[in-house]
């Protein structure tokens, strides 16, 4: 493999290992074949595993959640595509009321053990329908498992890890980060889910954060860094299971905590964390939490616009400094 590998190609390499390694995965979506995905995150797979276990659908999320919750239950193990995260909403029946509750209902006797990959995320002007970070809605829901990897590396670590879980999985894939690049992994490479990492060490301030938000609060670090603040950065990787050991173990080194998150203000993943820590880690604490998210209003189109209502570097700087000064 090349020395280094997109998180586009990543997508596509994840699934490709864990579909020669086990025959029963599946994959299907809308123009995932030949067309390779409309992101291009599944080219390739068409031409190696034919349309026997790559199967291009109509044009209904509903159908697409509907068909892999059925070949899950019987014994496939589907990796089902929905084109933006936005549309989770056509299929939220499936995902909210079936998908989840069925392992529960049958007491064990069923598994749902399905994939469900959606491309996620602003900062690339897409308009309110197709831009939308929606890690808080999957949140909501007991029985989902929610990963949302930032390097290519963990892209196909935590697919491995998605693909063999016996719950289904959300995966979502940051359109933001499809162009970023990173070392491969090696081939039995798996990142158990619920599982964060420290992606810089520093004893003033702990950053968490999330997908696209990990380059950018790595780069608010470095910014700070040149003032003599030194922030430790925490990759979440996932919100179910959610790591509190690893961010409760970072805030026992630096004792401040800034919630970096795409997600609305309004209900987003850092609210749940910040009531963990502070049921758990309030002793740490010897600063207020700031949370660092979206507004809460549609995303604009104009890139200026959407600038205002996304975090962005100055943005975390800002939260930081505040905080280093308390």
């Amino acid at each position: 493999m090349a020395d280094v590998i997109s998180y586009r190609e990543a997508v596509a390499e994840g699934i490709a290992r864990e579909m020669r390694r086990d025959p029963s995965v599946v994959c299907l979506g809308e123009d995932i074949g030949e067309a390779g995905g409309v992101f291009k995150t599944t080219a390739g797979l068409f031409k190696e595993f034919g349309p026997e276990r790559v199967w291009d659908t109509p044009i209904s999320e509903q159908a697409i959640a509907g068909a892999a919750m059925g070949a899950a239950m019987t014994g496939m193990r589907p990796v089902a595509e929905i084109m933006f995260s936005d549309f989770l909403a056509c299929c939220w029946d499936y995902l909210a009321n079936e998908i989840p509750k069925v392992r529960y209902m049958t007491g064990g006797q069923v598994t749902v053990p399905l994939v469900v990959r959606t491309a996620n995320g602003g900062g690339l002007g897409f308009g309110a329908q197709h831009s939308q970070a929606t890690e808080n809605w999957a949140l909501t829901v007991p029985g989902l498992k929610i990963a949302a990897p930032a390097t290519p590396a963990d892209v196909i670590g935590m697919m491995a890890a998605a693909v063999r879980s016996d719950d289904p999985v959300v995966f979502f894939e940051h359109k933001g980060l499809l162009a970023s690049k990173g070392a491969p992994p090696p081939a039995d490479h798996v990142v158990e889910l619920g599982r964060a990492a420290v992606v810089r060490e520093g004893a003033d301030v702990t950053l968490v954060a999330l997908a696209s938000m990990v380059p950018l609060a790595l780069k608010a670090a470095d910014l700070l860094s040149g003032e003599g603040i030194e922030a430790e950065v925490v990759d979440l990787r996932c919100l179910v299971p959610l790591d509190v050991t690893t961010v409760l173990t970072s805030l026992g080194r630096t004792s401040r905590l800034v919630t970096v998150e795409e997600n609305p203000y309004q209900g987003g993943w850092g609210a749940t964390l910040v009531s963990v820590v502070a049921d758990e880690g309030f002793t740490l604490l010897d600063a207020p939490v700031r949370r660092v998210a979206g507004e809460c209003v549609p995303l604009p189109f104009a890139d200026a616009l959407e600038e205002r209502v996304i975090p962005t570097v100055d943005k975390v700087v800002a939260a930081v400094r505040g905080l280093a000064a308390y």
